[in-house]
């Protein structure tokens, strides 16, 4: 989207430098990476950036308040209602799409979550990138004045949280066979932190442990990626349940995960948010019904969305589930990023934040390239230029 680089950037762009970039990080994440990986990083315009910066400090200033905090408790079901949650949430994903009015490149709020993202995989992602671009040095991909060395000491610090590493997990379902696994590697190679399956702790009266190198460690402190949707549909038993007393601190704690989602876009006013409402308070499908899109309030990886929904989509949607789904007033998407083999992909931009001695900082991006409807790194795979990436402008 910065022209100049763009051109630059394809006209030196050869498949043997994508593979070996590709070789690069999965050398890094010790293993392959099952996601799709895009061919380029999205030169991002500083106005731009600064336009999400901005948007995303102040969303987040809505979503503080307290009738914003208030309402979002009501998001959390009751067999998932963690102890203890704290005032804000420690990691926060903002999520905006590159749409163009008034011939303007402008960002759209698409999502929002107070959930971890892939901390690890994109500091490293960022510094390939960089050395894939010609005069890279130049470029940055860090936030707030952050450099690599600042960015991994501020997200450590919050993963952390003053432990050991060894008294510290990174909580998911089977990790290896998770697509984020690239990231749980990287977490431990950079922070110490290892990635344990929830399963396989042991609770002792209100302590959890698990074993580290053939010895039992006690678990102070959990970097929570479990998706509670997956929870659900494999019906998983835990040795422990999410409601009990826990003596263990969480990063972040999992009420977040409810209640910074698409629940909280509901009455949300700023200029990047698009109006949304559930399918609970509709007593008829909108007349313009193509102008919006179907989403569950609760799902990952895009599961469950209905781009182009139609009456009979919306009246498929059980009578349980209709106030646990939205619909979302559509963003067009623009093919702003040039490719070398002559297509165009659109592009959405994650703005990734920690909190930091009690504020929000946002610390860097993710990106999706996408040329069809779909932006995940799991939709239009057999096209190129699509994929993760991350972003980079001219540094000062």
């Amino acid at each position: 989207m910065i022209p100049e680089l763009r051109r630059v950037y394809n006209a030196a762009y050869t498949d043997g430098k994508y593979q070996e970039y590709r070789r690069r990080l999965e050398a890094a994440a010790g293993g392959p990476i099952e996601f799709r990986v895009a061919e380029t990083p999205v030169f991002l315009p500083p106005d731009l950036r600064d336009a999400m910066v901005q948007a995303t400090s102040e969303v987040i200033e809505l979503l503080m308040a307290p009738e914003h905090l208030q309402a979002s408790l009501a998001a959390v079901p009751p067999e998932y209602d963690v102890p203890d949650c704290d005032a804000h949430p420690l990691f926060a994903q903002i999520d905006f799409a590159v749409t163009r009015e008034n011939g303007r490149l402008v960002p759209r709020l698409i999502e929002l979550q107070g959930f971890p993202s892939l901390y690890a995989f994109q500091l490293v992602q960022g510094l390939e990138l960089q050395r894939l671009v010609s005069n890279g040095e130049r470029l940055n991909c860090f936030l707030s004045g952050l450099d690599a060395d600042g960015y991994c000491r501020i997200v450590g610090e919050a993963i952390l949280g003053g432990h050991p590493p060894e008294n510290v997990v990174l909580f998911d379902l089977d990790p290896p066979t998770q697509k984020t696994y690239p990231d749980f590697a990287l977490t431990e190679k950079l922070w110490g932190v290892r990635a344990v399956c929830p399963t396989t702790v042991q609770k002792r009266g209100r302590e959890l442990w698990y074993h580290r190198d053939g010895r039992p460690c006690r678990i102070l402190r959990v970097y929570n990626r479990v998706i509670v949707e997956e929870l659900r549909a494999k019906r998983v038993e835990l040795p422990f349940r999410y409601t009990d007393s826990l003596d263990v601190e969480w990063a972040g704690h999992p009420n977040w995960y409810f209640r910074w989602s698409k629940h909280a876009l509901l009455g949300l006013d700023h200029p990047s948010v698009p109006p949304s409402r559930l399918l609970s308070d509709l007593e008829r499908p909108p007349d313009d019904l193509e102008r919006w899109v179907l989403k569950p309030l609760y799902s990952f990886a895009g599961v469950g969305v209905i781009v182009d929904p139609t009456p009979a989509d919306l009246a498929s949607v059980p009578a349980e589930r209709r106030d646990q789904t939205l619909l979302m007033r559509k963003v067009e998407y623009t093919p702003a990023i040039e490719t070398a083999d002559g297509n165009r992909s659109k592009c959405e931009v994650r703005m990734m934040v920690v909190w930091k001695d009690g504020a929000p900082l946002p610390v860097t991006t993710l990106v999706r390239l996408s040329q069809g409807k779909m932006m995940g790194v799991d939709y239009n795979k057999d096209r190129t230029w699509v994929g993760s990436s991350t972003s980079l402008w001219p540094d000062g």
